[in-house]
């Protein structure tokens, strides 16, 4: 049987959502970026293992969750649970490589 994985577990209530989503604010327009996009993306289908895992990066100044969502540095003890480095991969952006069409002509 596979581990299960962070959609797995069950979703969270409205009430827990709205709160987890004031936490969430944080002072770096980058960071509001990235977990805006996230919750945009998930909808009311956050689980409670995403936001066990939610509240520990929460707890993490900006600099330093900016720097775990760029994949600047690495997840300290405190952020190597399963259930973090699963919603890091969820969190962080996806690199694009531009197609021939997105390149300038000459």
């Amino acid at each position: 049987m596979p581990a299960p994985t962070l959609a797995d577990a069950n979703p969270i209530d409205e009430r827990a959502l709205s709160k987890l989503r004031w936490r969430c604010r944080r002072g770096l327009l980058e960071n509001d970026l990235l977990l805006e996009r996230f919750f945009l993306r998930m909808g009311i289908s956050i689980s409670e293992r995403q936001a066990r895992a939610m509240h520990t990066l929460m707890d993490l100044s900006d600099p330093d969750l900016l720097d775990l969502l760029l994949s600047r540095k690495a997840p300290g003890p405190e952020q190597s649970s399963a259930e973090v480095l699963e919603l890091l991969q969820q969190l962080r952006p996806v690199v694009q490589q531009p197609t021939p069409a997105d390149l300038p002509k000459f």
